[in-house]
């Protein structure tokens, strides 16, 4: 594995993991439990698409890998009729080329021959590195720790220079969606649509057509070539958008441009995309059509960006090339099976119908029931795949006939709609009355979810609404593909297309509708306030991440809550999710509710409750000084600093007293420091009053800037060492980080060269855990200092424009700049390194951040 295939963490590093299935599955949960927090992608069998024949599968599994772990016990595994040697054997044979990890369970009294056989082929072969272990728990330390070895080995090793790719992908944004199932058909369409994102003067591309015809599908699959291919590829979900002006805000989100509230949000990400090379895949844009504009506006300023748009209709803009998705193909009435076999419509029934049924199969008996029914269904996908879904308990006739019956009885409804979408509401109909009740209840109660939910949250919602099963009616959801599931890391989360949520909302009824809302409500409410505490303690990544899987239902939920005048409720919610929406860049959303709180409360003379007020304040001013310099925030923050003083809660006030400092520091006209101290002192006895650790680290960072700013380094040094100290106390990485940075910028200009180097380096490994950009920016920018120092101009360079390249794709800066690298930095200039420095910092632009931490390490 050379540097080059060493990704960003949007592709990341696949692990092949191979064992009989059955005798090791404690085994294999846990190795792939262990790879999931390494942050890697654990590449298995049972994660796969059933409709694959199994050694189709793994091979191409293989071929798509970068690490093999081999876990062997006693079974050799079965072997096919028509093969010499079993799966097991076959995988290991294919991994030639990748690096191994073997684990072999002892003791192992029963191991059959073939396997020790194997296993002394494995112990000769000089590529791999076998240990033996005895427990599952054993077992997962093993393989975290040798995968860890394994790939900072590999880094060392990727110390000779080698050519950047012009295309580079993005950290931290989200990944092509998984698709439910394996694409069937649509060999032309895929062809055209590849031609036209081929030529560089097709700048959009709208694929058009009704719901359930597949467009989503088809972009997953483009959107996957195209990155397999080497492509930058982002992909912006707009399914919960719920209006054209926050279109920006997914498209920003999939391209990793964070939304922290500085600046015009859309000239972020023209800023960040720059001239790269990206396909920005925007799916479901139907009800969002006056956004266009923007969409116009992003290729008219980014000239290497192509759109991928779907939509059921076109955008109607100038640089538009519109593709029009039709039906599958569908046979002749009377086509025979070989025949019926070949089109696109029967095949994808039978791939369905074999994924429920593994002993289905096309035969003359049935082929002919088979084509009448996807004929009936007009050959649209999502219609062919829920009647497909019956075939665990009935036959293609006795599915057509009860269809047949159904689309009978509808045949007078729905006439202003066109055939195809009549077929498709028809069978969503047909299917939904297939259900007993529970699981129908418990379909319409899950419409009111927006975009992908957990199995908690489900739970929770269908029980307080009366379904008395809900494990079971969700099971029986994913059975007849009402419902899709998919596994997203450690979690399984489920997703409803929007044509079936719309007509799954249409079974509500307005006591159930509210009953529904409400539980969803409160238990993202409830989930909120717990992870405010969480948020603070050692448990911060796994939460941030949980929550980051939730992210479009933690939304909806205060957009609903703002709707429903719930003010209070919104704010206070907004609250509790204040260190989320900080990491995950999405304060400048929060700006958004909290000034529309205060404006419905004005037009509408509802009167806040004085928290309320001062949460909502605290958002508008602090966020919107980020936004616009010119903007005073401290009438606001003064204003929210006394009311949360005045219904006795002082870490509140203790934090908006933080953000005037910041504000008083980081004036256009120049920083108030002595204004600013007062205010941080006594944001940190406030703090200090109810013993808020996590508060007074914050606190304590902005004393030490205060004393570096004033050249008293000691006092900065000890402010930093206490603020790290609580922090790590409590086990909160992203206060340990900000307390390590400036800790190590103290050192640094104290003369502990060694001390700054310990921090910038562990404050940077933990800001790589958290995938928290600005820390990563941080970290960098510390050995830019370090660099320049040992007179190393062209390293310096190469970090400075890694660093600074990462804040613009990022949209990541600091009004308040924490630049003391830029001292080193002059005296190299001074030396005559100027134009070294600047060769490497543009060079540095185009570096991944594996390939900037290669110089970090080097």
């Amino acid at each position: 594995m050379d540097a080059a295939r060493i990704r960003t963490p949007d592709q990341r590093i696949r692990v092949f993991v191979s064992s009989t299935l059955r005798e090791l599955e404690p085994e294999r949960r846990a190795v792939r439990a262990a790879i999931e927090r390494l942050r890697l992608a654990p590449v298995m069998f049972e994660l796969g698409a059933r409709p694959h024949p199994p050694r189709a599968l793994y091979r191409s599994y293989l071929e798509q890998s970068d690490i093999f772990v081999g876990i062997y016990w006693e079974k050799y595994g079965w072997v096919a009729p028509d093969e010499d040697i079993s799966g097991l054997e076959d995988e290991y044979r294919l991994s030639t080329g990748l690096p191994s990890l073997i684990y072999i369970k002892q003791p192992a009294p029963g191991r059959e021959a073939r396997l020790d056989a194997l296993l002394n082929d494995i112990r000769s072969d000089d590529r791999t590195s076998y240990k033996s272990f005895e427990t599952p728990d054993e077992l997962a330390e093993l393989v975290a720790d040798d995968i860890t070895t394994l790939l900072a080995e590999r880094f060392d090793a990727a110390r000779a220079p080698h050519t950047s790719p012009s295309v580079k992908p993005t950290p931290g944004s989200p990944a092509i969606p998984a698709p439910y199932s394996a694409l069937v058909g649509r060999q032309r369409e895929r062809a055209m649509l590849t031609a036209l994102l081929a030529r560089s003067d097709v700048r959009i591309v709208t694929i058009v057509g009704p719901g359930g015809v597949g467009k989503s599908r088809l972009a997953i699959e483009l959107a996957t070539d195209a990155a397999s291919a080497g492509r930058e590829v982002a992909f912006a979900a707009l399914e919960a958008v719920p209006a054209p002006d926050r279109v920006i805000a997914a498209i920003a989100r999939a391209l990793g441009v964070r939304d922290t509230g500085e600046g015009v949000l859309v000239e972020k990400v023209i800023e960040a995309v720059g001239d790269r090379d990206v396909l920005l895949v925007v799916d479901n844009m139907e009800h969002v059509l006056d956004a266009a504009s923007t969409l116009a506006r992003l290729v008219t300023d980014t000239p290497g960006i192509q759109l991928l748009v779907t939509s059921r209709s076109p955008l109607r803009v100038r640089a538009e090339r519109v593709v029009e998705l039709g039906p599958l193909e569908l046979p002749d009435a009377d086509a025979a099976s070989a025949v019926a076999a070949d089109s696109s419509a029967i095949e994808l029934f039978v791939t369905r119908a074999t994924a429920v049924h593994p002993g289905f199969r096309l035969t003359p008996e049935n082929v002919g029931a088979v084509i009448a029914l996807c004929r009936a269904l007009d050959g649209m996908p999502l219609a062919i795949e829920l009647a497909a879904a019956r075939m665990r308990t009935l036959t293609p006739g006795q599915v057509l006939e009860r269809l047949d019956s159904a689309l009978q009885l509808l045949v007078s409804g729905g006439r202003d709609l066109p055939e195809r979408q009549r077929a498709q509401s028809r069978t969503i109909q047909w299917s939904v009355d297939l259900l007993d009740p529970s699981a129908r209840r418990a379909l319409a109660v899950l419409s009111v979810f927006s975009g992908s939910f957990g199995l908690g949250p489900a739970e929770s919602v269908l029980s307080a609404t009366g379904v008395t099963d809900p494990l079971g009616a969700l099971e029986s959801l994913v059975d007849a593909s009402l419902l899709g599931h998919l596994d997203q890391g450690t979690a399984g989360m489920f997703r409803m297309l929007m044509l079936v949520r719309a007509y799954a909302g249409g079974l509500l009824d307005d006591d159930l509708r509210e009953q529904a809302v409400s539980a969803w409500i409160s238990h993202y409410e409830t989930r909120a306030h717990e992870a405010a505490v969480a948020l603070r303690g050692p448990g911060q990544l796994d939460v941030l991440r949980e929550l980051e899987l939730e992210v479009e239902n933690l939304a909806a939920v205060a957009r609903s809550l703002i709707q429903r005048r719930e003010l209070d409720a919104a704010a206070d919610y907004a609250w509790a999710l204040y260190l989320f929406l900080w990491v995950g860049g999405y304060l400048g959303v929060v700006h958004d509710w909290m000034a529309e709180v205060l404006r419905i409360a004005a037009a509408e003379g509802i009167v806040l409750r004085p928290r309320s007020r001062a949460v909502a304040l605290y958002y508008v001013g602090a966020i919107g000084f980020w936004r616009d310099r010119h903007f005073d925030p401290t009438t606001a923050l003064r204003e929210s600093r006394d009311l949360f003083t005045a219904v006795g809660e002082p870490s509140g006030a203790a934090l908006a007293g933080v953000s005037i400092g910041l504000g008083l520091l980081a004036r256009a006209e120049g920083p108030d420091l002595t204004g600013a101290t007062a205010e941080l002192q006594r944001s940190l006895d406030g703090f200090g009053s109810v013993d808020d650790a996590w508060g007074q680290a914050m606190a304590l960072v902005m004393l030490g800037r205060i004393a570096m700013a004033g050249g008293d380094v000691p006092e900065a040094l000890a402010r930093f060492e206490e603020s790290l100290q609580l922090a790590s106390a409590q086990g909160e990485l992203l206060g340990m980080v900000i307390a390590q940075n400036h800790r190590g910028w103290a050192r640094f200009l104290a003369g502990d060269v060694e001390g700054a180097h310990a921090d910038f380096a562990m404050g940077l490994d933990r800001s790589l855990a958290l995938g928290h950009d600005e820390g990563i920016s941080y970290g960098l920018e510390g050995f830019v200092g370090l660099a320049a120092l040992r007179g190393d101009a062209r390293r310096a360079g190469l970090l400075l424009g890694a660093a600074r390249e990462l804040r613009i794709r990022k949209g990541i800066f600091n009004p308040a700049a924490f630049e003391y690298y830029m001292i080193p930095l002059a005296a190299l200039r001074e030396q005559g390194a100027g134009d070294v420095l600047d060769a490497a910092t543009e060079e540095g632009r185009a570096l991944t951040i594996p390939e900037a931490l290669h110089h970090v390490r080097d």
